[in-house]
């Protein structure tokens, strides 16, 4: 025995993934294009990072004379990390508002 098709829920489901598509396009355009900043807990160094993690700017704030590269590599790792933290933090948000709107094709 053969199933019906039911044209009305496959054009529903065309239409569906057209829009995830599209809204998908959305949120990567926008995780490129927003930038977080962060900087160490020391203020020496500063990243600027977008939210699909792309470090786009570091900056080193104030004098170098007096520390050590140990300090100085600490600052710039507690900083990267930081600014991976906050990477996510912004996909995660770009994430809630591209797609909070969103409901299941079938109920859950």
């Amino acid at each position: 025995m053969g199933r019906e098709i039911d044209e009305a829920w496959i054009e529903e489901a065309v239409e569906r993934y057209r829009l995830i598509e599209q809204r998908t396009a959305e949120f990567e355009r926008a995780a490129k294009a927003a930038t977080v900043t962060v900087t160490s807990p020391d203020g020496l160094v500063e990243v600027v990072v977008t939210a699909d993690g792309t470090i786009k700017d570091v900056q080193i704030n104030g004098s170098l004379q007096g520390r050590t590269g140990a300090q100085v590599s600490r600052s710039v790792r507690e900083a990267v990390v930081a600014a991976t933290d906050a990477a996510a933090w912004a996909r995660q948000k770009l994430h809630a508002e591209t797609f909070g709107e969103y409901r299941p094709l079938l109920p859950g």
